[in-house]
């Protein structure tokens, strides 16, 4: 088991990790939370959950950072996008009126999910020749699977990486291209990504 995610009997998930994998997807991890940001304020324990639902003033613009804007993308997208062909005004007006109620659950959950993996990580007891097994059951795999595919979605933007162009142009980089190491942690993350969902 090295470097790819192998079913659990009972269920759940497991991967050999070394101390340096240990190390990128911490770091990666850490980076994800610091691009989300800050949670918001628990509401009071005796908040009525209807009134915190509709007192939800969350954002109503989409992010300026590309990494953000594909981690949180307009519900209705553009001419290209769900609804294309209505008005463009109406369309941005339901996205604006979507985010403000979803974005900071969203956001939420995304945060969730780092977390979820730089504790798990941190539980790890450290490797030392050999590679340490992580092993997820209950609700880890999923919360890795979000957070595995929010890394990709972040590291693709930084790249300027589009679905069309994705596998072609990566793996002809050469070793002297600075994106080169930015590229090879896409591409083991997808690799991650790929054998979770397939134990699951």
């Amino acid at each position: 088991m090295g470097g790819v995610f192998e079913p659990l009997e009972g269920g759940g998930a497991a991967v050999a990790l070394d101390e340096i994998e240990i190390s990128i997807l911490r770091s990666l991890a850490v980076q994800l939370l610091e691009l989300i940001g800050p949670g918001e304020p628990e509401p009071a324990a005796d908040a009525d959950p209807l009134a915190v639902l509709f007192a939800s003033d969350g954002p109503t613009e989409p992010p300026a950072d590309p990494a953000l804007a594909r981690l949180f993308p307009d519900a209705y997208g553009g001419p290209d996008g769900p609804g294309g062909g209505e008005d463009p005004e109406e369309l941005r007006a339901r996205s604006a009126e979507f985010r403000r109620f979803t974005e900071n659950d969203l956001r939420s959950r995304k945060r969730e999910d780092a977390l979820a993996v730089v504790r798990s990580l941190d539980s790890l007891t450290p490797p030392g020749e050999d590679a340490a097994v992580l092993e997820l059951t209950g609700e880890l795999p999923l919360r890795w699977l979000g957070a595995l595919n929010d890394l990709r979605l972040t590291i693709a933007a930084r790249l300027d990486i589009t679905e069309d162009d994705e596998s072609a142009v990566l793996f002809r980089l050469p070793d002297d291209d600075p994106r080169k190491p930015m590229v090879m942690a896409y591409l083991w993350l997808g690799g991650l990504q790929e054998t979770l969902i397939e134990t699951l």
